[in-house]
C-alpha cells in the first residue's frame, strides 16, 4: 500500500467565528508508523482530530484515507472504515464494568446488534456465537493492556490512569487501521507513562496499527515517534524526525521562548 493510499491531509483549514483554528495544514502518515502532532495549548491539534473523525466539517482541504476523501462522512461511518479515537477527557460509562465498556467498542462489528445479542441470548444461537467471538477479542485486549484485575470492576471506581487505558482498549476493540490518540498520558504518573510507551509500541508492532498521536509529554513524543509535525496558531511550523524537531528554532520558540533542546524533561 502506498502512502497516498493510506492517510494524508491536504491543505486543511477551518475557522470558528472568524478565528482560524487550522490554517492550511498538510501531512502524510505512512502505514505502520507513529506520527505525532505537537504544539502549545490552542495550537489546533485537537481540532485536526475532530475534522478527521467527522465531528467538525472543515472549510477547505481533503482528508484521504485509503485513497478516498472522508470529509463529509458521519463519525460512525469513519469508524467503520477503520479509524478509531481516544479523547482528552475520558468518555467511558462509569457505571459499567471494564468488560462492558470494551464490548461497546465492538458495536460496529456486531451483526445482531449489541442489545439484540444480550436481550435475546440463547445458547448456540447466532447472537450467542457472535458474542463469544467478540468476548474473545476483548479478552485479547485485556491481556495486551494488563487490565485483568479491572475486568469486572465498575470503571468509575478505578484509578484515572487505568481509565485512560480502558479508553485506549475500547478504541482498539474497533479493530482500527488508524488509531488517533489524544493526550493518552494525561493524568498518568511516571511509571504509568513508561508502561504506556511499551503498549503503544506493542499496538504498532504486534497489531500493525498506524498511530496518529497528540501529546504534551515531549519525552514520550521523542521516544516513540517516527515523524512529528509541529504547529502553532493553527499553522504548520515544521515536520521531521524527533532529532530534527527538538532542535528546530521555531519549535523551541513556540514552546520555550528560547533556544533550548526539548524532549528530555517531560
Amino acid at each position: 500500500m502506498t502512502n497516498d493510499n493510506f492517510f494524508s491531509i491536504h491543505n486543511l483549514s477551518i475557522s470558528f467565528g472568524g478565528l482560524m483554528a487550522v490554517d492550511n495544514v498538510s501531512f502524510d502518515v505512512l502505514p505502520g508508523s507513529i506520527f505525532s502532532i505537537i504544539g502549545p495549548n490552542g495550537a489546533g491539534k485537537t481540532t485536526i482530530f475532530n475534522c478527521i473523525n467527522g465531528l467538525y466539517s472543515p472549510d477547505s482541504g481533503k482528508i484521504i484515507f485509503q485513497g478516498k476523501n472522508i470529509i463529509g462522512l458521519k463519525p460512525h461511518k469513519i469508524a467503520q472504515k477503520g479509524i478509531a479515537r481516544t479523547f482528552q477527557n475520558i468518555e467511558l460509562f462509569s457505571r459499567m464494568t471494564t468488560m462492558e465498556n470494551l464490548m461497546l467498542g465492538r458495536h460496529i462489528h456486531m451483526k445482531t446488534g449489541i442489545w439484540t445479542g444480550s436481550t435475546f441470548y440463547r445458547r448456540g444461537s447466532r447472537a450467542a456465537q457472535e458474542e463469544i467471538k467478540h468476548r474473545e477479542r476483548v479478552e485479547e485486549i485485556i491481556d495486551l493492556l494488563d487490565l485483568q484485575v479491572a475486568r469486572n470492576q465498575f470503571v468509575g471506581g478505578l484509578p484515572y490512569g487505568t481509565q485512560k487505558l480502558i479508553e485506549l482498549g475500547r478504541a482498539l476493540a474497533l479493530e482500527p487501521q488508524l488509531l488517533l490518540l489524544d493526550e493518552p498520558s494525561a493524568g498518568m504518573n511516571s511509571e504509568e507513562k513508561q508502561d504506556l510507551i511499551f503498549w503503544i509500541k506493542d499496538i504498532q508492532d504486534e497489531l500493525g496499527v498506524t498511530i496518529l498521536l497528540i501529546e504534551h509529554d515531549m519525552k514520550l513524543i521523542m521516544d516513540i515517534s517516527d515523524r512529528i509535525l509541529a504547529i502553532n496558531f493553527g499553522k504548520p511550523i515544521t515536520e521531521g524526525t524527533p532529532a530534527e524537531i527538538q532542535k528546530h528554532p521555531e519549535v523551541l520558540k513556540a514552546y520555550l521562548g528560547e533556544d533550548e533542546v526539548i524532549g528530555h524533561a517531560a
